[in-house]
């Protein structure tokens, strides 16, 4: 008894281990890995680090200017662009919240 239980507990094991590897978003990786090429090099947070990834991409999308992508988040989010994205989207009242962000993510 104990190993038919065992032997249909592997089973299903088996069975539902490709299911869970598909259902994971594949996006976190890739999120984690730019993380890394722009060089941050602090704590990843993957909230905050989409955040002001999504400063870049508004950015971006406000200017469609291909190099405001990767200037903005040139050193981490550390770059003069970033800020001045900041500024062209208007969320100047959360700038400071933003560089205690980006000096988190970007510590060395």
């Amino acid at each position: 008894m104990c190993s038919r239980n065992l032997a249909l507990s592997l089973a299903l094991i088996i069975a539902l281990v490709p299911l869970a590897a598909v259902a994971l978003p594949h996006h976190s990786v890739a999120k984690r890995s730019s993380f890394f090429d722009i060089d941050c090099k602090g704590q990843f947070n993957k909230a905050i680090f989409y955040r002001l990834d999504r400063i870049c991409e508004d950015c971006y999308s406000l200017f469609r200017e291909p190099q405001i992508l990767s200037f903005c988040k040139a050193d981490c989010f550390g770059s003069e662009y970033f800020l001045a994205c900041v500024e062209a989207l208007f969320l100047d009242e959360e700038k400071d919240k933003f560089m205690k962000w980006r000096e988190m993510l970007g510590r060395k």
